[in-house]
């Protein structure tokens, strides 16, 4: 089947309380891991590119790995989705380029700019059959091009749900990323880390059906960063989003759950254990290979995590 929007993916989510894994890929060997994963858990999928991602592979190479997924998985609906798009112009050249869902974040402008903005997104996107997310509010951390607040300010700039109603009326967008406390990156937390469930909850509850998102969601999952730090890496005070935390919001309005850093860090931790063990290695397929795999093994877990193993068919 050819390329789908969230708006089934979504509707499906909402009602049986489970949430979409968006994941970020960059290179063949990231998305064949991922995809190997859904295609055996039978799970709905969003790929996601993001600006950094595009300058890296090209567009035309990212579309062409993606378009050899779709092909060889047809019961799977696939969106590819562009990730924190920062002006209209960017998210019209997606549109333009195929995408079927398009993130404009305007979160970093005053709330009326930012109504404005999306709204312009929307009108274009709509008009070809292509939805929108939009951020209210504003998250930590770094990610590429994306430079959040830090992580003192947080809790200052969290979604307000007084305004969630008048911006997505206002703006039209499909869907809502909220700020509740997650950061973009591997050190998200400096302590024991804690979500603002309240925000979700009540912005749910202002927004009775409507699909929310989490950024800033990888777990930095213990097991990549021993590897890493065992094999000379230095990611001490890495900590991410506790997963039991992920599941809580995935069983709210949370519909999808971007998850990046998760998987720079089992491929990178993979790699290092390979050239640890096998100094004189220099086939590039003998150690992107197990690292494929890594983010295979990641994936699998994140879509129990996530609830959303089996629930391609009812997805399309």
């Amino acid at each position: 089947m050819a390329l789908v929007t969230t708006e089934k993916m979504f509707k499906a989510a909402y009602n049986n309380g489970y949430a979409i894994g968006a994941f970020n890929v960059n290179n063949m060997e990231i998305t064949q891991g991922i995809i190997e994963a859904i295609a055996e858990k039978k799970a709905p999928l969003i790929l996601q590119i993001s600006r950094g991602a595009r300058q890296y592979a090209s567009m035309g190479y990212l579309r062409a790995i993606i378009d050899v997924a779709v092909a060889e998985n047809p019961d799977i609906p696939i969106c590819m989705h562009l990730d924190h798009g920062d002006t209209f112009e960017v998210c019209k050249q997606c549109v333009d380029d195929g995408f079927t869902s398009v993130m404009i974040d305007a979160s970093r402008h005053r709330f009326e700019e930012n109504i404005k903005i999306t709204k312009q997104v929307v009108e274009y996107a709509h008009a070809h059959g292509v939805v929108v997310e939009a951020e209210l509010g504003q998250l930590g951390g770094i990610e590429e091009d994306v430079v959040g607040v830090s992580h003192d300010d947080i809790a200052s700039h969290l979604t307000d749900p007084n305004q969630a109603i008048e911006f997505v009326e206002k703006s039209g967008c499909d869907s809502l990323a909220v700020a509740c406390g997650t950061s973009h990156g591997a050190y998200k937390f400096k302590s024991a880390p804690t979500l603002a469930f309240d925000v979700i909850q009540k912005v749910a509850d202002k927004l009775a059906g409507f699909p929310l998102v989490m950024h800033g969601s990888s777990s930095v999952l213990k097991e990549f960063k021993d590897l890493i730090n065992k094999y000379g890496g230095k990611m001490p005070d890495a900590m991410g989003v506790p997963e039991d935390a992920i599941t809580k919001a995935s069983k709210m309005a949370v519909c999808k759950v971007n998850i990046d850093t998760d998987l720079r860090m089992a491929m990178t931790a993979k790699i290092r254990q390979v050239f640890a063990e096998k100094p004189g290695e220099f086939d590039p397929r003998k150690y992107l290979g197990p690292a494929r795999d890594a983010i295979k093994a990641m994936v699998l877990h994140k879509l129990d995590i996530l609830g959303c193993s089996g629930k391609a068919a009812e997805c399309l």
